[in-house]
């Protein structure tokens, strides 16, 4: 009896171990795993998957890009929050070694801005955020100002016209120490906080001395409109030596609104009686269509006179014939830096501040099942055929730096513009 039991005790051990085995291997091959698995893992597959397929360079750049998921996997797996995830996803983006191409989350402006930019074309992704903005809008919470870290210290680079840091009074240049006693953060620090005072601690010199508190209310931007709203408001007349400059600033040239207003302007508007141009290009987002520069090519000189009930004329030129720069820096990237190649190329006017950003390609956004959004670099991109920006960028006519550290508003690079403006002669193109 003993004998009996034993053998099957050993033999219910054996079907035992056998099911097990079958149920493990019919486990892992199911396609209900990808489900049960950490949201880490998905997002890194759903990532990888979207560049295996749309990235615009079939050879990736010459990097084996099978072997960077098994690569960053462990990292991710590791990661601890939303944030860590993102630096662990643009880590492994980076190894591309291409502009474009970038993992955004809701904790970043850019995110909002993107979609911002993209949405208007783009019916799919209207689609598909809804599932993650019921309402239908996508706006976020700001100052409307731009920062820069060096050396662990946060500077701003950049303010929105007529923004709430602008009418703050806060400074490029100025050091942000805190907002309301904690850290700067460009989305926390402003969530649920517009139309309140937030208390900004800034510091305007190497000095701390300097250090002062900034009262700032914040209101909600909508990232479809912001830029163009910025770009209107920019417009002003600089009055120097008895002449008038005019100058606007381009924060996105990123659908064809944007080049409207500016030609309005030009032909119609507040700057249709200035004697010279500053055309600024610095810093945020490209995309947009090169035909900007068709105003100040044109080569017919074609004006419209119109004799209303009054008999007062007005009369109207089509193309811009006086001095006008052009201002670029690193953060000038995309379709800005093809505007700074033509301008050059057509020696429209001179190119002045520093070399820009090299990141000319074409890209797109995807969104991933968490909401996040993947932009992608989906088409490579050459002008007059064989010149390839990408990488290299272009360099001004007059390189002007410009400090940022303590800057204090001062902005070196508008002063040379205005200047040039004053002295140029109208171009060959333009005579």
């Amino acid at each position: 009896m003993r004998t009996l039991q034993f053998a099957f005790s050993k033999h219910s051990a054996r079907v035992f171990i056998l099911s097990i085995s079958i149920l493990l291997i019919l486990w892992l091959s199911s396609p209900l795993l990808p489900i049960f698995a950490s949201s880490e893992t998905q997002i890194l597959e759903q990532v990888w998957q979207t560049i295996n397929d749309n990235f615009y360079d079939p050879n990736f750049n010459g990097i084996d890009w099978k072997s960077i998921k098994k690569q960053y996997q462990p990292q991710l797996i590791k990661a601890n929050s939303t944030k860590d995830v993102a630096v662990v996803l643009n880590q492994m983006l980076s190894q591309l070694k291409s502009s474009h191409t970038r993992f955004y989350t809701q904790d970043e402006p850019a995110y909002f801005q993107l979609l911002g930019i993209f949405l208007p074309q783009n019916s799919d992704l209207n689609k598909q955020l809804k599932k993650f903005f019921p309402q239908g809008k996508f706006e976020y919470t700001d100052i409307g100002l731009f920062t820069k870290d060096i050396n662990g210290k946060t500077f701003i680079s950049s303010i929105l016209d007529e923004s709430p840091a602008a009418k703050a009074g806060l400074k490029v240049g100025d050091q942000i120490l805190s907002v309301d006693g904690y850290s700067y953060h460009p989305i926390h620090s402003f969530a649920g906080k517009a139309g309140q005072t937030v208390k900004m601690l800034i510091q305007r010199s190497p000095e701390p001395s300097s250090q002062q508190e900034i009262p700032v209310i914040p209101k909600i931007f909508d990232p479809s409109t912001m830029f163009l709203e910025a770009q209107t408001v920019s417009i002003k007349l600089i009055e120097q030596d008895g002449k008038k400059v005019g100058y606007i600033h381009i924060w996105s040239n990123a659908a064809d609104p944007y080049q409207q207003q500016l030609q309005d302007e030009l032909i119609y508007g507040r700057l249709k009686n200035a004697d010279g141009l500053v055309l600024d290009l610095r810093n945020r987002w490209g995309g947009g269509d090169v035909s900007y520069l068709n105003i100040f090519t044109a080569k017919h000189n074609l004006s419209i006179t119109n004799i209303p009930r009054n008999q007062r004329r007005y009369t109207y030129n089509y193309q811009w014939e006086k001095p006008v720069v052009m201002l670029v820096n690193s953060g000038s990237r995309s379709s800005k830096e093809i505007l700074a190649f033509g301008f050059q190329q057509s020696k429209i006017g001179t190119v002045i501040g520093t070399q820009t950003a090299g990141a000319v390609l074409a890209g797109r956004p995807y969104l991933m099942r968490d909401g996040s959004l993947l932009y992608v670099a989906v088409t490579n991109v050459f002008v007059n055929g064989n010149q390839r920006l990408e990488g290299k960028g272009v360099i001004p006519d007059i390189n002007i730096p410009f400090p940022l550290e303590y800057a204090q508003g001062v902005d070196p690079q508008i002063q040379t513009a205005t200047e040039t403006v004053l002295q140029a002669k109208l171009s060959p193109i333009n005579k």
